[in-house]
C-alpha cells in the first residue's frame, strides 16, 4: 500500500512539474537559473584565471625556487585552490538556499532568484508581503557560508498581473 502511495505522489508531483515547465512563467524561470548557472560559472572561471595569471613565473624561476626552498609553487597552487574553493562554496550555497526555498511553503522558489558571491547573497525577484523578504532572508542567513544577504525583493501586488 504504501508503495502504491509513494508511486502516486511521485506521478503527481511529475505531473505538477511538467505543467509548471510548460507554462510561460516556468519557462522563463528555468531561463533564469540557467542563466545564473551560466554567470556562476563565468565568474567562477574569471576567478581561476585571475589567480592563473599569479603564478605566471617563468620556469627558471620556478626551478630555482624549487631548488632553494620548493615552497613558491606549492603556495600559488594553494591559493588557486582557493579560487576553487570559494566559487564552488558559492554555488553550494546558492543551491542551498533554492532547495530551502523550494521546501518552503510560504516562498514561492520560482520567483526568487538567488545569486552568491565572495559569500554575499543577493535575493532578488517578486514576493507576496514584506513578510515574505523577512522569511526569504531569514533562509538565507541560515545558511553555513553567508556573510551578507542583499534584498532587492519586490512586493507584488495581489492584483497585477503578469
Amino acid at each position: 500500500m504504501k508503495i502504491i502511495f509513494t508511486l502516486l505522489v511521485g506521478i503527481i508531483v511529475g505531473a505538477g512539474v511538467v505543467w509548471v515547465y510548460t507554462t510561460k512563467e516556468g519557462r522563463s524561470q528555468a531561463r533564469s537559473t540557467g542563466e545564473q548557472i551560466e554567470n556562476a560559472t563565468k565568474s567562477a572561471r574569471d576567478s581561476i584565471q585571475d589567480k592563473l595569471k599569479v603564478l605566471d613565473l617563468r620556469s627558471d624561476d620556478i626551478k630555482d625556487e624549487l631548488a632553494r626552498t620548493g615552497q613558491v609553487v606549492r603556495r600559488k597552487a594553494r591559493e588557486a585552490g582557493q579560487a576553487v574553493a570559494d566559487a564552488t562554496a558559492d554555488a553550494r550555497v546558492t543551491a542551498a538556499i533554492k532547495g530551502k526555498l523550494i521546501a518552503n511553503r510560504d516562498l514561492s522558489a520560482m520567483s526568487i532568484s538567488v545569486n552568491t558571491t565572495a559569500g554575499v547573497v543577493t535575493l532578488s525577484g517578486t514576493v507576496s508581503s514584506p513578510e515574505d523578504i523577512s522569511k526569504a532572508m531569514l533562509v538565507a542567513m541560515e545558511m553555513d557560508g553567508v556573510r551578507e544577504v542583499v534584498s532587492t525583493l519586490q512586493v507584488k501586488s495581489k492584483t497585477a498581473k503578469s
